[in-house]
């Protein structure tokens, strides 16, 4: 394998690296791999969380972080949160996650990406790797030329496909569940559900509230994404932004579907739903942004439990993907969201503090005294 640590005694960034590696509160990794190939330009990070139920399992992000120690605590926190996601999904896996810095329109290249297989597979099966945002599964395809423990891929080279079909299938089941625990009926018939990013994911949500009988607002900030959704149904309507769909008048549900840190100290007290379950990972700016959503009356269904639909596709995929059997695991969302719920209210907690004590506790049965 052609490459190198990024450990250079004379980088700069290596004392913030380190110190957010040994130091951060998001803390307990088992493994960190700083990746550099100089042919191809790659740099990367690798983060294993906690293998405790098997190997670590999570995408690949690729984006233009500003320095590498803001890629390493980016690796570190998304890692963390797929040990918790995958124990909650019950699946036989640990969390992990890698990161490659750059703008992938810009710098992204098959010898990239070959190189990056490289370094995953150097981990010998103990991290599986998927799509992320700036990944696509044209890409683990190429990844997977170097790299066997590769899901994600295309059905032609022997994967399952885009996972975002059944993601969003779960983030419908959250809803389902949040609405059965509020307002004691599962269905979304008239309720008025706001989406904040309709790609990949929140475009598959609204055919599923459509069907249902919600009433879908939603915003992107691309034109083009709009445009999908509004061409096929015009009935959808769209918002400027954020600011202003989290501010509609009525609504019921927040979906927030790109990128996390959505439910921050500015959102949360102008925010009008009484329901936030949406696919983007990391949606609460920090810990203290749940108790402000409970003290306003407002629902939380934990991100990581709701958007599991996409990590169920891709470990299944280890074992010859099949679409019925993923869709009846991802259902099970509902049941998993009401489980969240009923602890949360016996333990006198928020939910996601209650989801994290039961991920805890199947990760510390699977490894007693760890």
């Amino acid at each position: 394998m052609t490459g190198d640590a990024v450990t250079s005694s004379g980088s700069s960034a290596a004392p913030d690296v380190l110190h957010t590696l040994f130091h951060s509160d998001q803390g307990g990794h088992e493994q960190v791999v700083l990746c550099q190939d100089r042919a191809s330009g790659l740099k990367a990070v690798i983060a294993l969380h906690n293998t405790a139920l098997g190997p670590a399992l999570g995408g690949t992000r690729f984006y233009p972080y500003a320095s590498e120690a803001e890629a390493v605590a980016d690796a570190l926190n998304l890692a963390r949160g797929m040990s918790y996601k995958n124990a909650m999904a019950g699946l036989d896996h640990g969390g992990g996650k890698a990161v490659i810095i750059g703008d992938p329109d810009v710098v992204k290249s098959e010898q990239l990406l070959l190189a990056y297989g490289r370094f995953v597979a150097s981990l010998g099966g103990r991290y599986v790797t998927a799509c992320d945002v700036g990944t696509y599964v044209a890409d683990m395809d190429v990844v997977a030329r170097e790299c066997r423990w590769t899901t994600g891929r295309s059905p032609e080279n022997g994967g399952a496909g885009d996972s975002s079909v059944l993601t969003a299938y779960g983030v419908f089941q959250g809803m389902r569940a949040s609405a059965q625990h509020l307002w004691g009926d599962p269905t979304l018939r008239g309720r008025r559900v706001g989406i904040a990013g309709v790609g990949k994911v929140g475009h598959h949500l609204v055919e599923h509230l459509l069907a249902d009988g919600a009433e879908v607002v939603v915003t992107d900030v691309r034109e083009e994404s709009l445009r999908r959704v509004t061409d096929l149904h015009p009935e959808v309507r769209v918002v400027a932004d954020t600011e202003a769909l989290i501010r509609v008048e009525g609504l019921d549900i927040y979906a927030p579907c790109a990128l996390g840190g959505a439910l921050s100290d500015d959102t949360v007290p102008v925010l009008t739903a009484k329901v936030v379950c949406g696919a983007a990972n990391n949606q609460l700016a920090h810990p203290g942004v749940e108790k402000d959503l409970a003290d306003r009356g407002i629902l939380y269904a934990p991100d990581y439990v709701v958007n599991a639909g996409g990590v169920i596709q891709v470990a299944d995929e280890l074992h010859g993907f099949d679409f019925d059997r993923c869709k009846a695991k991802a259902s099970k969302i509902f049941d998993t969201t009401i489980s969240i719920f009923a602890r949360a209210k016996a333990d006198g907690i928020p939910p996601a503090a209650a989801a994290d004590r039961i991920a805890e506790q199947r990760m510390a049965e699977a490894r007693p005294g760890h």
